[in-house]
């Protein structure tokens, strides 16, 4: 079996949702949601994430209108300053997909161990 102490050697999922060929929700954009709840900016989000802050509105408007409402509110800057927040349905749909993975990765632990298990050590390369 491989050395799971070795982080190389430790699997992690990455769970991609996708409804047709518009909608999708993955890792990027949860954890987007993530940082947008954590620091109440899309600019602060999208530098934790060294993403430039027009690609983190774009997918923030994606994440918007994909839903049956948005997922973030935001307010422009200006002298009191701009921020940006969950909505109620934001918080749920990221509650949602992070239970999905969590399922899951739980689900398909044994099969995650039997794959790592089969992956060649640094030993046998070359």
């Amino acid at each position: 079996m491989a050395d799971t102490k070795d982080a190389k050697y430790t699997p992690e999922l990455r769970l991609r949702v996708l409804w047709g060929n518009d909608a999708m929700l993955g890792p990027g954009k949860a954890d987007l949601l993530d940082h947008i709840a954590e620091t109440g900016s899309i600019a602060a989000a999208g530098r934790r994430m060294s993403m430039s802050y027009k690609r983190a509105w774009m997918l923030v408007e994606v994440m918007n209108t994909t839903f049956q409402g948005p997922l973030v509110d935001s307010t422009r800057g200006g002298a009191r300053g701009g921020g940006a927040s969950l909505t109620p349905l934001g918080r749920e749909i990221l509650a949602l997909y992070r239970d999905l993975v969590r399922v899951t990765s739980d689900a398909g632990a044994d099969r995650m161990a039997d794959l790592t298990a089969r992956l060649k050590q640094p030993s046998d390369k070359g």
